[in-house]
């Protein structure tokens, strides 16, 4: 027989049990490093430095990277072959299943839009949450078309202002150091690819993959038009490419921990954790900042390239990342449904203040803890 006091304190156990699951990435990643220190794929040098070309070798032809092989050959099949609008049919299904079938990514949705549209009324949230899914299920196949569609093809789907785009060829022509301020939208891979053949070739800040296959294919893919990339934990490299007078694609929308950033007003979030490398970056001398965007509208990606920022960078650095994220708030504004809100913007609180996504939280801690027992 169970006692009344046992079942209370069962139930109590249910209710402190997260109800949402986080990602096992870092175990994944950690399971993958072991697998390619075995079969020696990964190189010391992977992600430092600038990236001039996909690193082949012979290894990763093993067999256990023959899944991985068979995936991005059926992903190049349907980019490839499919129309477009069947395209985008796909991946707006696509969305809506990760919505449905990935409970932490639809809280963490539902989390942003609550704090960074805290006016929105529930009806409206509930629209551009599906819209949102919607599109970020397309950029699925929309990373797909810049990466393997030929520039014919490529070019039929790109609008940009003719005085926007005459501005931006004849400050190219002067060779200056020049970031290229963007958001992650999910449209950012049709955004630099876009640039580089209607303005000027550049240089993209990334994130390496560990997977040999999956690095392979996206440097593979972002190099097509353009000519490197550095990682986004490499500075000085960022600094290299100022210094080369080219442009550099760079996006600070990410939360990337209180170390490197400031906190700063971001939508409704009075302190967003933001990193300052626009105004770092910007210090390198004659350096121009030149926002620039690509939203989607009925089948066409727009190009938007803005006139560089007056008066930047100065000796203030709280006061220039405000600045950079009210340009970016802007340009999210234009289409806050094609930007990638499913990624925890908010993540990091200033010292005392409680977590702004309280279940993941308690997921976290409830696998470090597993870890320490298993240990």
């Amino acid at each position: 027989m169970i006692s009344a006091s046992s079942g209370s304190a069962s139930s109590m156990a249910e209710e402190k049990k997260p109800r949402f699951r986080l990602h096992d990435t870092s175990r994944r990643q950690q399971k993958e490093r072991r697998k390619q220190k075995r079969f020696f794929l990964v190189g010391s040098g992977w992600g430092k430095g600038f990236v001039n070309g996909a690193v082949f070798t012979r290894k990763m032809l093993h067999p256990y990277f023959w899944g991985a092989w068979a995936a991005v050959f059926f992903y190049w099949l349907l980019v490839t072959i499919l129309p477009y609008p069947v395209l985008m049919f796909l991946g707006r299904q696509l969305g809506l299943a990760i919505g449905s079938l990935i409970p932490s990514r639809r809280y963490v949705l539902n989390t942003n839009l609550k704090l960074a549209f805290p006016d929105l009324d529930l009806k409206e949230r509930r629209r551009m949450k599906r819209r949102i899914l919607e599109n970020s299920g397309a950029a699925i196949f929309e990373t797909g078309i810049a990466w393997f569609w030929p520039d014919w093809r490529f070019r039929r789907r790109i609008l940009c202002d003719e005085k926007e785009l005459e501005l931006a060829r004849k400050l190219a022509a002067q060779n200056r150091p020049t970031i290229v301020l963007t958001a992650h939208f999910v449209t950012l891979e049709i955004m630099a690819r876009a640039y580089a053949l209607l303005v000027k070739p550049g240089i993209g800040v990334y994130r390496p993959s560990e997977h040999p296959v999956w690095e392979y294919m996206q440097v593979k893919g972002r190099l097509r038009d353009n000519l490197a990339l550095v990682s986004s934990k490499d500075p000085r490299s960022m600094l290299k490419a100022m210094i080369r007078r080219v442009p550099i694609w760079y996006a600070p929308d990410q939360d990337y921990g209180a170390r490197v950033s400031v906190f700063a007003p971001f939508f409704a979030v009075e302190k967003a954790a933001t990193v300052t490398g626009t105004h770092d970056l910007a210090r390198v001398r004659d350096t121009m900042v030149q926002p620039s965007w690509t939203i989607r509208e009925h089948g066409k990606y727009i190009l938007r390239i803005l006139p560089p920022l007056e008066d930047f960078p100065t000796e203030d650095v709280m006061a220039d990342t405000v600045r950079v994220n009210h340009v970016l708030e802007s340009m999210i504004s234009t289409r806050p449904d094609q930007y990638l809100w499913l990624h925890r913007r908010y993540k990091t609180a200033p010292e005392g203040e409680p977590s702004r996504y309280p279940e993941l939280r308690d997921r976290a801690a409830a696998l470090k803890n597993d870890d320490k027992k298993k240990a």
